[in-house]
């Protein structure tokens, strides 16, 4: 067998620790990036309506924050890749709610009075560090009502503790927010987390309603979670509508909302939903 030489291991080290040194020069570069973000405001905040199917008036938006691309973050999943691996995703959380509240108040007229729906990880609000009342504190001075706020918790990511985070969202609903869960059946764990989390709305992923007036089986699914949601006082809440046959169906069985490019796109601005004609 042949072995290395000793220049050849003093090589391979040398190189390997380069590596490292490059890739330490381009984590602390985007860690440095990503506080200017923060400590600059450089992300924009879009709100897409959510429409009432029943009596076609806009119920809410759906605040949904974008950073400009960059050169060391070309795109909003190269941003939030980034942050997943630092300890920074709190931070950056906080970041995002604190900021999107004032967007909301700011952009709405006098006389409006809509829902936001803001997407929440749900490990953020287990987090030993967020203090309980800081978001009832700064709806309050903003002059929002709580009920007008409902957090979004992401079907895809994993709820392990469901004793505790029952407990956790306990602690909200009594200030007065309510909970969506988000992503319905593009996961694993959609049962159970209905089961034991009891949101006020169901956001069932756009794939399941993507030419529901064709298939059975998506049609099949939605009656249920309709017999479910009747015992449960949840609303349900269609995802990526872009077709008219689509939304007439939905109409149709008794679906309470919607959201989607047929409906209207994220804007800068609170845009009402388009009427269907």
């Amino acid at each position: 067998m042949k072995l290395f030489s000793m220049q050849q291991v003093l090589f391979s080290y040398t190189k390997n620790i380069q590596h490292n040194c490059e890739e330490e020069r381009l984590y602390y570069k985007k860690l440095f990036a990503l506080a200017k973000i923060m400590e600059e405001n450089q992300v924009d905040t879009f709100f897409q309506p959510i429409m009432d199917l029943q009596t076609t008036e806009t119920f809410a938006f759906e605040a949904l924050n974008r950073p400009s691309s960059t050169n060391i973050f070309p795109s909003a999943d190269a941003l939030f890749e980034f942050i997943g691996q630092t300890n920074r995703v709190f931070d950056f959380e906080c970041f995002c709610r604190n900021l999107t509240l004032k967007r909301f108040k700011n952009r709405l007229s006098n006389d409006e009075n809509f829902t936001l729906f803001i997407n929440i990880h749900p490990s953020v609000l287990l987090d030993k560090k967020y203090q309980s009342g800081e978001t009832l504190k700064l709806v309050t001075s903003l002059g929002i009502s709580p009920n007008q706020i409902v957090f979004e918790l992401t079907e895809r990511s994993a709820v392990t503790d469901f004793i505790e985070f029952e407990r956790v969202l306990s602690n909200y609903r009594a200030q007065g927010f309510r909970i969506a869960i988000d992503d319905v059946g593009s996961g694993y764990n959609s049962l159970k987390t209905l089961v034991y989390l009891k949101p006020e709305f169901i956001k069932v992923d756009g794939s399941l309603v993507r030419f529901i007036d064709r298939n059975k089986e998506q049609q099949q699914l939605f009656n249920m979670l309709m017999m479910y949601v009747q015992e449960s006082n949840t609303k349900i809440i269609a995802e990526g509508v872009e077709r008219p046959e689509e939304l007439k169906f939905l109409q149709e069985i008794g679906v309470h909302y919607a959201q989607g490019y047929a409906l209207g796109r994220p804007n800068h601005d609170i845009l009402q939903a388009k009427k269907p004609m």
